[in-house]
């Protein structure tokens, strides 16, 4: 093995095709339960990216943050409300590098960065760099800058994005440089500006777009972030110009765009949605899809796996029982209601927002109760996810069904959205319920691990989902609405169309063709496999980004 291989700490000399040197910046990695620094589907990606990255032997490290406090623990109120705890974290797992780097911020203060590292032989994956300011030396307002993931402080934000994107380009060069410097979105944006103060060429450059949500996409003033250290340097006011859009604003999704000479898209229909998006801005780089991707070997059921190798609809049924189990007893060790492994049961279950619509089955509530009244077709539903501990919206909505489901005997919501309860809700589902307004989520992982555990997609027509559905063969889809529709009609009209899946579809087959509904199943699995997993997905990056 070569000393480059042995400075990244990769236990295996790379794969020839998988030989460049690509570092891969990212906010957020979710790798495994316990170490608590994602928040959703971006870190479930970039986590299912790192374990195929390991298993394909790339020549790849992940540059991310350690967050003292993660995102938030997710708690309950008296009244079952939500309460969001921050609770310090420490890993005994995480080995010290012994490379500390310093960036400069808001007016002249350095602060150093410490780099510890997840080496491949804790979860299985490429080795992942993840940067702390906590450290002895610092001021107390510099120790907090790693305390929270998406912290709510716009000045801590910025200061974030400097940590990860300058702090972590200086932590690849102690390590001996990359060939390519990848962002998993643009948070690490100020990494573009440094390293191209440093003679990285474009070429060296690429990002993935991950949004079409504006809120997604930061946009902030270019003097208040040439104040805060933004770019590397101190840029002139007509260095700034060059840099500024929409009445000078740094939009980081633009300026990466300009920056990398390829970009991503997340799904074939997100890669269209950006170019639409994107395209009054000059000097923009081509935007083409790479749809997400997540790591079979991680989240498939073993004993799944093996009933569907098979066709064992036997084998399948039991072990399907069997997780049914293990997420019921969850939901009544959180609710205290015993819900039944023979009942259909449904999962809503993703990250909280507006447009995701986790209550569009309430939208008709004189429907709805026929739904869960209905004998001859029984139904549990089950809810869960995590608003983002300032989205007030967000978190109405998730306490409206708490108050709505708390005295009915088959609907729940669950706290601790993460990655065992989300294991234990693909696993233990019938039905993986998918409800954004079309257009507006860019790929929506969840629905490709729930298929690989017999979790049957019903869905709108949106992010990865045009490009796996067969409506009726493997999954359920709703009729596409007008996405130029005021969201109220949208709505309702989609409101209606789920219903209809449902009644009529949905849970007569379920129940009076269990035949057909296994086939349905074993179609699902067989289209997720393997054209949805991240050995595709990582393979796919090295040849085309």
């Amino acid at each position: 093995m070569t000393t480059e291989y042995n400075q990244w700490h990769l236990p295996y000399a790379p794969a020839k095709e998988f030989e460049k040197k690509v570092a891969y910046f990212s906010m957020e990695f979710g790798i495994h339960q316990a170490l608590k620094i994602y928040s959703g589907g971006l870190g479930f990606l970039a986590g299912s990216h790192m374990r195929s990255a390991f298993e394909l032997k790339q020549n790849m490290i992940g540059i991310g943050m350690l967050w003292k406090y993660g995102y938030y623990d997710q708690g309950r109120n008296g009244d079952q409300t939500l309460k969001v705890n921050f609770i310090e974290k420490s890993y005994n797992f995480l080995e010290d590098s012994g490379i500390e780097v310093e960036v400069k911020l808001h007016d002249n203060a350095h602060v150093k960065v410490r780099a510890m590292v997840l080496k491949p032989e804790i979860f299985g994956t490429v080795p992942i760099y993840l940067l702390t300011t906590d450290v002895e030396g610092n001021d107390h307002l510099s120790k907090t800058i790693t305390n929270h993931l998406y912290d709510a402080n716009p000045l801590t934000r910025i200061s974030q994005s400097i940590v990860l994107g300058i702090g972590g380009a200086k932590i690849v060069e102690a390590l001996g440089g990359a060939d390519v410097y990848h962002l998993n979105e643009g948070h690490a944006l100020p990494a573009f500006y440094y390293l191209r103060d440093r003679g990285i060429k474009k070429d060296q450059m690429v990002f993935t777009t991950h949004t079409p949500e504006k809120a997604g996409n930061e946009e902030r003033d270019a003097r208040h972030l040439n104040r805060c250290g933004f770019f590397g340097r101190y840029l002139s006011e007509e260095e700034l110009q060059k840099e500024m859009v929409n009445g000078g604003m740094i939009n980081y999704t633009v300026a990466a765009l300009r920056f990398a000479k390829k970009t991503n898209a997340v799904s074939k229909l997100h890669a269209t949605v950006s170019r639409n998006m994107w395209k009054d801005y000059s000097g923009i780089s081509a935007i083409a899809p790479i749809t997400n991707a997540q790591n079979q070997n991680f989240w498939q059921d073993k004993v799944i796996e093996e009933a569907h190798r098979g066709r064992d609809a036997i084998l399948y049924k039991n072990r399907k029982q069997e997780l049914k189990k293990e997420l019921f007893d969850e939901v009544l060790n959180q609710t205290n209601k015993l819900f039944d492994p023979n009942v259909l049961t449904i999962v809503w279950a993703r990250r909280f927002a507006g447009y995701k619509r986790a209550d569009l089955l309430l939208q008709d509530l004189e429907r709805f109760e026929r739904l869960i009244t209905n004998t001859k077709y029984p139904v549990q539903i089950i809810w869960a996810g995590k608003p983002y501990p300032h989205d007030f919206y967000a978190i109405d909505i998730f306490n409206h069904l708490v108050h709505f489901t708390k005295h009915r005997k088959n609907l729940a919501v669950l706290i601790g959205y993460e990655i065992a309860l989300s294991r234990k809700l693909k696993c233990g589902s019938d039905i993986w319920l998918n409800t954004p307004r079309i257009t507006r989520e860019a790929s929506g992982t969840s629905g490709m691990t729930a298929a690989m555990n017999g979790s049957v997609n019903v869905s709108t027509n949106d992010g990865w989902m045009p490009e796996f559905a067969k409506d009726d063969k493997n999954c359920f889809i709703f009729p596409e609405v007008d996405h130029n529709l005021p969201t109220w009609d949208q709505d309702k009209i989609d409101s209606n169309s789920l219903y209809e899946i449902l009644e009529n579809k949905v849970l007569p087959m379920y129940y009076d063709q269990p035949e057909k509904w296994q086939q349905i199943v074993f179609n699902s699995i067989d289209d997720v496999l393997p054209e949805f997993t991240s050995k595709r997905m990582a393979t796919q990056y090295y040849t085309e980004l």
